[in-house]
């Protein structure tokens, strides 16, 4: 796409103005860049369920929250795109754009760059989350917005921009940065010690030992901070966040109280000492995929053996028999096409969901996929044919507290728990931790993706590793927008839907229905799939 001759007045944006109420404003302004400001027209951007969370909880989101941290007070008042709480946004995250103008102070951005943007600030933190393009900054389901290179150039100097060549399409680019979530979700690397320079929480029950705190330490380094407390103590203490917390006992309601002092990033460490907790415990599962926080155990006495089921990253193993819940949606099959490409031998996959016709264009997709790389494929509709047997990999795509709850009963030993659909951040759900360690279960979660995530799978597409493209389902323009935004609720289609804001007029299209509105771009699909011959058409075509 060309960068576009005269900036316009104003511009057709999608708004989110308060829980529930998406606006389609056709006369929103156009901002001219402030000094450390760029301005970007938006090529396309890609719909995605967390920006129907966004939608829901509006000002309760977590990345919709002030900025806590990484910006100062007075730098965040001069960025025109900074709009947290309760002010109206532009949801869009997915993004692929140009740099049209700079301001007089930008340094590292120049004019006629074509971007993909890296949605996950997290350099920038807020109150149980971070900062994020699309929420608490405005996102991309408009024309024109504008970014700050004061956000956009994190601490270490990394971009939230990437540059992209002009090669692929607008929407393969874009579509970068959900797959680029996937990766993130089996590649983050996992802790597997107490943390060097944290801080740490022990309690322990009345002549309890605490065996295997030492060996737990990282080999670079003791925490800073060491508290030792009773259980009665950690009841009334103030309230306090800890890297770590181990405790060696049993006691439900110390557990509780528990859970909420373990900060971001933190590790929970239950020794039961050979007894049982014999209560369900509120786990804040929401914090697993927002709050990067983990829960582990040991039935025994020595707290080091339950680091060792910590693996170092998410992966998926050999010999793995993997169900992916929600696989018909649009990133279920990602998840099911990643596993089928993973290399891993003696893979079962089993794609469970609850829409038969979900399941038939899933299968569509990846049934020939499966057969080439000899991976075992399984496909039910859990709404009519129960599961049997045991998991040694789930990863779930539903924002279900439940389903977490499920998922451990139908763990294998050893099994590890992919919590990638987030639900709310403070949402909390009575979980049976004494199987949950029994059966030596990992259970984490990711929530976005980091650049080196994004390099990875854009240098899978331009090297014609992997087409995100076969992901797309739809196309719209801004009219259609928020009836994309809706399908994506009701489930209505199984791909992805790519929105084109420089086309104002243009509806929600799914691809099966583009021969009766455009058939010059239906006759230009690659096989029924969307590619950059049909993008390019489509732009023309919806033009005129």
């Amino acid at each position: 796409m060309a960068i576009q001759s005269q900036i316009p007045a104003t511009q057709h944006a999608v708004q989110l103005v308060a829980p529930g109420q998406l606006r389609l404003n056709r006369a929103k302004l156009v901002p001219k860049p402030r000094p450390h400001e760029i301005l970007v027209q938006v090529e396309a951007v890609g719909l995605c369920f967390s920006d129907l969370k966004l939608l829901k909880q509006f000002d309760r989101h977590a990345r919709k929250g002030r900025i806590t941290s990484g910006l100062d007070a007075a730098s965040l008042d001069e960025i025109q795109s900074y709009v947290p709480d309760q002010a109206p946004t532009v949801p869009g995250h997915e993004v692929v754009c140009r740099i049209v103008e700079a301001g007089a102070k930008v340094k590292q951005h120049k004019v006629g760059q074509r971007c993909l943007v890296q949605a996950d600030w997290r350099n920038l933190q807020t109150d149980g989350s971070n900062a994020a393009f699309g929420y608490n900054f405005e996102g991309g389901l408009q024309e024109f917005v504008v970014l700050d290179e004061r956000t956009i150039i994190d601490s270490n100097g990394q971009h939230m921009l990437l540059p992209v060549g002009e090669q692929r399409s607008a929407s393969a680019v874009a579509l970068v940065e959900p797959w680029a979530c996937v990766e993130d979700s089996y590649i983050n690397h996992e802790r597997q010690y107490i943390k060097k320079n944290g801080r740490l929480l022990v309690i322990a029950e009345p002549g309890q030992p605490t065996t295997g705190l030492e060996a737990s330490f990282d080999p670079d380094g003791k925490p800073l901070r060491i508290i030792k407390i009773t259980p009665q103590q950690a009841r009334t203490q103030p309230e306090e966040e800890f890297d770590d917390i181990v405790y060696f006992g049993a006691d439900a309601t110390v557990i509780n109280v528990l859970n909420d002092k373990l900060a971001s990033g933190g590790i929970i460490n239950l020794v039961l000492c050979t007894q049982s907790i014999n209560a369900v415990v509120e786990v804040g599962v929401g914090r697993i995929h927002y709050g990067l926080t983990r829960w582990i155990g040991t039935a025994g006495f020595d707290a080091y053996e339950s680091y060792q089921i910590i693996p170092r990253t998410g992966e998926i193993r050999d010999n793995e028999r993997l169900a992916i819940v929600g696989a018909g949606g649009p990133m279920g099959q990602m998840h099911v096409i990643r596993s089928i490409c993973s290399g891993r031998s003696g893979l079962q996959i089993t794609a469970l969901d609850v829409d038969d016709g979900r399941l038939n264009v899933l299968q569509k997709k990846v049934q020939p996929m499966a057969q080439t790389n000899l991976v075992g494929l399984e496909l039910i509709n859990t709404k009519s044919q129960p599961l049997t047997g045991t998991f040694s990999y789930m990863a779930l795509m539903a924002p279900v507290a439940a389903l977490v709850a499920e998922a451990i009963k139908l763990a294998a030993p050893g099994a590890i728990i992919n919590l990638f659909a987030g639900v709310p951040a403070h949402t909390k759900h009575p979980l049976d931790l004494d199987m949950y360690i029994q059966k030596k279960i990992f259970m984490f979660g990711t929530s976005g993706s980091t650049i080196e995530d994004m390099k990875i799978v854009l240098k899978k597409v331009e090297a014609d590793q992997l087409d995100t493209n076969a992901s797309v389902d739809a196309i719209s323009g801004m009219a259609g927008a928020a009836d994309g935004i809706a399908a994506v609720e009701n489930r209505t289609l199984a791909g992805k839907i790519i929105v084109y804001p420089s086309l104002a007029n243009l509806g929600l299209i799914a691809l099966s229905q583009l021969k009766d509105h455009y058939p010059t771009v239906a006759a230009s699909l690659n096989q029924g799939r969307w590619c950059k011959e049909a993008e390019q058409e489509l732009l023309l075509a919806a033009r005129s």
